[in-house]
């Protein structure tokens, strides 16, 4: 393990910059924090003979295969008109598969129509083929079309590593009545044939797969639940005479059980969710029956250590704080592999990303608070790493802001967790504070890690403060009701404990606090000032939802009942409730400078919100101080054009008026040989 440590620390030395000389006094430009990284996702060929990876081209992404030896292109795929390549998987090592979307908003990613295309392509770029497309698309030119006429949306399920020719797809049918929403099916990658495999058990069905790669285990919801945040869940199993067998009642248990993976001796993971507390982690017996292995009573698992080919399950993944892996499969080989890894980046967040059939070599990703990410090349016969990429590369990690994880009790004797960006060079106290609130908000939460928007804020010499206020993911279901209701109250005194906590701990200086958000974030920057007038200087709102009527009737949440529902649960039950709730209705209480940003094309909070809320505050007598309203852009601008322009006028906002501390200039430790 030490000579793995060693080779691997001199390779992770060698692919950094060196900084020992001083930082220049100017911050990098906007541009550098709203750029799109260089990659968006990468998987070794079963062989590991190439890396495949989607690659940002400004609007869109384009499909590139890199041979893994040398990192020579091998292909480049653009898809034709706006549509970007999505998720894609290796069908075979020699063939590809993916699916389309285009990017239409930040915080709300809208394929068309719901991954209604799916297609394949050689790694040369030869043999490419529209394996299937929805029937109420248009034919995209480029493609053939493998059949013209099929109703439903395929999604992949997985990409069945033993079977060259097919890939395991969900076939789903929003658009045929009286049938069953889901069905699985064989796909062929060279012809796009069908064959069917499997019929769901209940009209809205999650699938998992055993060890041996089958889809035995389907998990059902109720459709008409009207349990939002714990509905009841059903799980099947295939018995013998591929009947569907129910292994677990939700309704009467009161337990949801989820299958999470399976490996390859057999075991099948699940968590387990009671409705109240955190989620458990464990296994299953062939009754349905649950073992837990591991439950942390404050956070849930947000994610899974697992063994470089997926076979196993070696940790659970919280992050209540920072990411914190708590091994629960000490045997496994890989385990050993893994703590050297780690060690050898400290202080960052290391995971085997994907590695080849085999599992000769790894695909190493590596991440921190400074650190927007980077790849490395792990090759079992020689114990060594080599560097492979990294995801922003004009980021230099050394003149990024640290990210601390804090602890706020609120007024009613919640512990909340929350996260402080503190200038980098900056003993981090006395500072001008930017409140930045995350959308949601229920079950959305903020997380340690690179965050460019924080970072660019804070090389302006802002801290920045974010909280996971009650309502937040990752506490447990309970945790998560707290904010139904509570849009207006318990969630806005959360906020302000927050802020009031950071002025306390002399963090924040207490004359210069403006507040910040997008989605729910936009919300609570208007009604956080009308709730505690005195405590924040300006309110910056980006697509935000200011008039709860709007949401009801204009937005996409409310196209179906069950959406209709949640916004009435979230908001109130009546029209004099949710008035009560919408800051539209309190524009008279917001006495400080306002500026509001949102994407013409939003439908999850329709610009007539901010219209609405422009209004409300120039009746008021205090208009906005300026009104951003981009053509062409949605829930969040994707346009780089776009955010240049939202973030400079952002910053000369925030600096008009709580002034900007740029931090002093700090001088990086020379690295060590």
């Amino acid at each position: 393990m030490k000579s793995i440590l060693r080779k691997l620390s001199g390779i992770v030395l060698a692919g950094l910059p060196l900084f020992a000389a001083a930082q220049p006094a100017e911050p990098p430009p906007i541009r550098d924090f709203v750029r799109y990284p260089s990659y968006s996702e990468v998987l070794l060929s079963p062989t590991g003979e190439y890396l495949a990876m989607t690659v940002s081209r400004g609007e869109k992404d384009v499909l590139v295969v890199l041979q893994t030896r040398d990192l020579a292109v091998a292909s480049v795929t653009e898809l034709p008109g706006d549509n970007s390549v999505g998720r894609f998987y290796w069908g075979n090592p020699k063939r590809l598969v993916f699916n389309a979307y285009v990017k239409t908003g930040r915080y709300a990613l809208v394929r068309p129509p719901e991954l209604g295309f799916l297609y394949a392509i050689d790694v040369d770029g030869s043999r490419q083929r529209m394996l299937f497309r929805d029937a109420k698309t248009t034919l995209e030119r480029g493609m053939q079309s493998a059949h013209e006429e099929r109703e439903g949306l395929y999604e992949v399920l997985d990409p069945l590593p033993d079977d060259e020719e097919n890939i395991l797809v969900r076939i789903l049918n929003p658009y045929m009545s009286g049938k069953k929403f889901n069905r699985l099916a064989l796909l062929n990658i060279y012809d796009g044939r069908t064959r069917m495999f499997a019929v769901a058990p209940e009209l809205a069905c999650d699938f998992a797969l055993d060890s041996a790669k089958r889809p035995n285990f389907a998990m059902c919801e109720d459709p008409d639940d009207e349990n939002e945040v714990h509905p009841a869940i059903d799980l099947y199993r295939r018995g013998d005479k591929m009947q569907w067998d129910r292994i677990h009642a939700g309704k009467a248990t009161g337990h949801a059980l989820r299958v999470v993976g399976a490996a390859t001796d057999g075991r099948v993971y699940a968590v387990r969710d009671d409705g109240v507390g955190t989620y458990e982690f464990g296994v299953l017996d062939d009754q349905g029956g649950f073992r837990s292995l591991f439950r942390d009573e404050n956070a849930d698992p947000v994610g899974y250590l697992t063994s470089a080919t997926g076979d196993a399950i070696l940790g659970v993944v919280t992050a209540s704080a920072k990411p914190k892996i708590t091994m629960i499969d000490e045997t496994h080989p890989d385990g050993e592999l893994y703590a050297s890894l780690a060690a050898a980046f400290p202080d960052q967040f290391v995971e085997f990303s994907n590695a080849s059939s085999k599992g000769d070599l790894i695909v190493v990703s590596v991440r921190s608070d400074r650190n927007p990410g980077e790849l490395y090349l792990y090759d079992r016969k020689t114990a060594k790493a080599r560097f492979l990429m990294r995801r922003m590369q004009w980021i230099e990690p050394a003149k990024m802001a640290s990210v601390r994880p804090v602890r706020i009790a609120s007024r009613d004797g919640l512990t909340l967790h929350g996260y402080l960006t503190v200038p980098n060079g900056s003993s981090g106290k006395n500072l001008p504070l930017i409140v930045n609130v995350h959308g949601g908000p229920m079950g959305v939460r903020d997380d340690w890690g690179f965050h460019a928007e924080n970072q660019l804020l804070a090389s302006r010499g802002y801290l920045v403060l974010q909280v996971n206020f009650r309502g937040s993911g990752g506490r447990g279901a309970k945790f998560e009701r707290m904010a139904y209701g509570q849009w207006h109250a318990g969630i806005i005194d959360d906020i302000v404990d927050a802020t009031r906590w950071a002025v306390a701990q002399r963090h924040a200086d207490k004359d210069r606090i403006c507040i910040y958000g997008a989605s729910f974030g936009g919300y609570a920057a208007m009604m956080a000032p009308a709730r505690e007038q005195g405590l924040f200087k300006c309110a910056f709102g980006y697509v935000g939802a200011y008039d709860a009527e709007i949401q009801m009737q204009d937005s996409d949440t409310a196209q179906s009942e069950r959406g209709r529902r949640y916004i009435a649960m979230a908001l109130g039950d009546s029209k004099s409730v949710r008035a009560a709730a919408s800051p539209v209705n309190h524009a008279d209480r917001i006495r400080i400078p306002v500026y509001l940003a949102a994407g013409q094309r939003d439908a999850r909070c329709p610009p007539q919100n901010t219209e609405a809320m422009q209004k409300a505050l120039t009746a008021a007598g205090n208009p906005p101080e300026g009104v951003i309203l981009q053509a062409g852009e949605g829930h969040g601008f994707y346009k780089e054009d776009s955010n240049v322009r939202l973030y400079t006028e952002m910053l000369a906002f925030f600096s008009k008026h709580i002034g900007s501390d740029r931090p002093p200039v700090a001088v990086a430790a020379p690295a060590k040989e």
